[in-house]
């Protein structure tokens, strides 16, 4: 491809093989269905960052996997097509440096609390990380009636502004940006926010008061989930590996 960025370098199979069954335990998980997506930062290259080919989360092998600048052009696209919503990814990871990982699902038990006022809270030690807070992207404020996909630069960036410093925004009408310091730790992130969706629409059910995680208690509890997360990604890795 001419004028194609150059690649950040080669990536170890051993990670390619992680990122590549990231992809299999959301939909393990039921996160993901035939759609979501998986990224990582370039683990040579801040400005590199890669990606699978547009494909059903469950069938992502390592030989799918692309690579992108942050302006979301592939290096070596070889005739594979890439994911519309890359744009959600590359300007996320432009704005935030800190991000290793991001997962993008269309949750079913999460999609409601972005439909809604009632704002998701943490309700376990394991959705921690939701004690931050948890904003709402909704596209149609700066641009309209859309078809709701993160389709271009300019909605990715918005996306990424109203995520802010936060570990997960909710997309309207949509679904659910999550985002981690390491892969392992945005599986988890994704697993959980999930889980938390349900859990937290279980205790609405039963009525008064919702005794959910305080911002210190979550931040508390999450540095100890992220120094932890390697069992929980151990098992969800052994499923998908048999």
């Amino acid at each position: 491809m001419t004028g194609a960025p150059a690649s950040g370098g080669l990536v170890d199979c051993v990670v390619l093989e992680d990122f590549a069954a990231a992809s299999r335990i959301l939909a393990d998980q039921g996160v993901f269905d035939a759609a979501g997506h998986v990224t990582m930062r370039h683990p040579g290259n801040p400005g590199r960052f890669l990606m699978s080919r547009s494909l059903a989360p469950a069938l992502i092998a390592a030989a799918d996997i692309m690579e992108f600048d942050l302006d979301c052009v592939p290096c070596d696209p070889r005739g594979r097509n890439p994911f519309l919503e890359r744009y959600l990814h590359g300007e996320i990871f432009k704005a935030r440096p800190d991000v290793m990982a991001i997962a993008h699902s269309h949750s079913a038990a999460v999609i409601p609390f972005g439909l809604v006022s009632t704002p998701m809270r943490a309700m376990y030690h394991n959705a921690a990380f939701l004690a931050a807070g948890v904003p709402v992207f909704n596209i149609r404020d700066k641009f309209g009636t859309t078809d709701i996909v993160v389709s271009t630069p300019e909605k990715g960036a918005a996306l990424a502004q109203v995520l802010a410093d936060k570990p997960v925004a909710l997309l309207r009408a949509h679904g659910v940006v999550v985002v981690g310091p390491s892969l392992r730790a945005a599986v988890f992130r994704a697993v959980f926010t999930e889980i938390n969706a349900r859990v937290q629409l279980q205790a609405t059910i039963l009525g008064g008061p919702i005794a959910a995680l305080d911002a210190d208690e979550g931040r508390l509890a999450d540095a100890v989930n992220l120094a932890t997360d390697t069992r929980s990604w151990e098992l969800w890795k052994r499923r998908v590996t048999r």
